[in-house]
């Protein structure tokens, strides 16, 4: 998984990259096939904004979440991914095709 953490108006500290690394690898625990993660962080005047984006096999993921603290951002972004995350695994595990029926036919 290549991760990329970006800040914008704010300076990525190890220990801000080491709990969004923390926050996010529940992702790869339930889906191991997530092949690229972007992560944005930025600091607007009293609104810290947290985003995401997970690039799966066939599909991308996108989420945003707004907080007063960053790090509280940074779980409720980890908690919305990694919900949609299940929820793509689901829904691509479902959609097995089943063989076709065959179709009898008598000849008289």
């Amino acid at each position: 998984m290549n991760l990329s953490i970006t800040g914008r108006h704010l300076e990525v500290t190890p220990a801000i990259r080491e709990y969004v690394l923390t926050k996010l690898s529940r992702t790869t625990r339930h889906f191991d096939s997530v092949i690229d993660t972007q992560v944005t962080l930025s600091i607007e005047r009293l609104k810290h904004t947290a985003e995401v984006t997970v690039r799966l096999r066939g599909k991308d993921i996108h989420c945003t979440a707004d907080d007063e603290n960053l790090y509280a951002a940074i779980d409720l972004l980890a908690d919305k991914i990694d919900r949609q995350v299940i929820k793509y695994k689901t829904k691509a595990q479902t959609y097995t095709h089943e063989p076709p029926k065959r179709q009898e036919i008598t000849v008289e």
